[in-house]
C-alpha cells in the first residue's frame, strides 16, 4: 500500500510538472492559456488554414515564429510609456506656443522701441544741427556748417558726417580743414550737444592748443556764453595764458620739493577785486 501511494504521488507530481510545461509552452508558442488551445485549434481548422497541407502550415508557423522573435520581447510598459510620451508632446507643444507668443511680443516691443528711438534721434539731430550751425557761424564770424546722416536711411544705423565752410572757403568735410579749424568746429559741435541736452560737467582737454590768440579769444567768448546759457560746469585743461586769464578759478599742480606735488587754487574774480582795491 505504501509503495502504491508513493507511486501515485510520483505520477501526480510528474503530471503537475507536465501541466506547468504545457502552460509555459502554450504561452511561449501561442500566447494563450492551455484551456484556450482547443478553441483556437478549432477556429484554425475550420478556416482556410485547416485545408492547407501540413507542410505549408508548418512553414507558415516557422515564419510567424521568426517574425515574433524579430519583434523582440513584449514591452509591458508600452501603454504607460505612450501616455508619458503623449503628455510630454503636449507639454512641449504648450511651451512652443508660449515661446512663439513671447517672440511675437518681443518683436513688437523691439519695433516700438526702434520707432521711438528713431523719432527721438531725429528730433535731437535736428536740434543739434541747428545749434551747431549757429555756434559755428559765431566762432568763425561767418560761414556755415551742417550735420548729415550717411550710409543708411535708417537713423539708428546711419553714420554722421560733418560739413563746414569757414568764411572765404568752400564747403568741405571736417577732415580737410586745418588743425585750428577742426578744433573750433569740434568745439562748436560739442557745445551744440550741450545746448540740446546739457550735462552737469564738461571737461575740455587742451582744445585751445592748435588755436592762435584770435581764435582763443573766440573760444573763450563762446565758453562764457555757454556758461550763461547752461548750468554745466566747464573744466578746461590748458597751458594758454589767454585762456587762463578768462577763467573764474585756476587750479595748478606745483612741485616745491622733489617727489612732492602740491595743488594750488586761485580765485581770479576775487584776485581781481583785491587788485582793484
Amino acid at each position: 500500500a505504501r509503495e502504491r501511494r508513493a507511486s501515485a504521488e510520483a505520477h501526480a507530481e510528474a503530471a503537475r510538472a507536465r501541466v506547468v510545461d504545457v502552460t509555459t509552452l502554450s504561452h511561449e508558442q501561442a500566447s494563450v492559456a492551455p484551456e484556450e488551445l482547443a478553441g483556437l485549434a478549432g477556429s484554425l481548422l475550420n478556416g482556410p488554414l485547416g485545408q492547407a497541407p501540413i507542410g505549408e502550415v508548418e512553414r507558415r508557423l516557422e515564419r510567424l515564429k521568426a517574425e515574433r522573435e524579430a519583434a523582440g520581447p513584449v514591452n509591458l510598459r508600452a501603454q504607460e510609456e505612450l501616455a508619458e510620451a503623449q503628455e510630454r508632446i503636449e507639454t512641449l507643444a504648450r511651451e512652443k506656443d508660449d515661446v512663439a507668443q513671447a517672440v511675437t511680443k518681443l518683436r513688437r516691443a523691439i519695433t516700438t522701441l526702434n520707432n521711438e528711438g528713431r523719432s527721438r534721434l531725429l528730433k535731437a539731430f535736428e536740434q543739434v544741427d541747428a545749434h551747431f550751425a549757429q555756434l559755428f557761424a559765431t566762432l568763425f564770424d561767418g560761414g556755415q556748417a551742417a550735420l548729415k546722416l550717411t550710409e543708411s536711411e535708417d537713423p539708428l544705423e546711419a553714420g554722421l558726417e560733418i560739413f563746414a565752410q569757414p568764411p572765404g572757403k568752400r564747403l568741405t568735410n571736417l577732415s580737410l580743414l586745418s588743425g585750428g579749424e577742426q578744433a573750433l568746429t569740434a568745439t562748436a559741435l560739442i557745445f551744440a550737444v550741450f545746448l540740446a541736452n546739457p550735462a552737469p560737467l564738461c571737461v575740455l582737454d587742451e582744445v585751445d592748443a592748435p588755436l592762435d590768440d584770435a581764435n582763443v579769444d573766440r573760444f573763450c567768448r563762446m565758453l562764457e556764453e555757454m556758461k550763461r546759457l547752461t548750468s554745466t560746469r566747464f573744466v578746461v585743461i590748458t597751458h594758454n595764458p589767454v585762456t587762463m586769464s578768462r577763467m573764474d578759478r585756476l587750479y595748478g599742480v606745483t612741485m616745491p620739493e622733489q617727489g612732492l606735488s602740491q595743488l594750488v587754487s586761485v580765485d581770479l574774480g576775487r584776485a581781481q577785486a583785491l587788485a582793484a582795491e
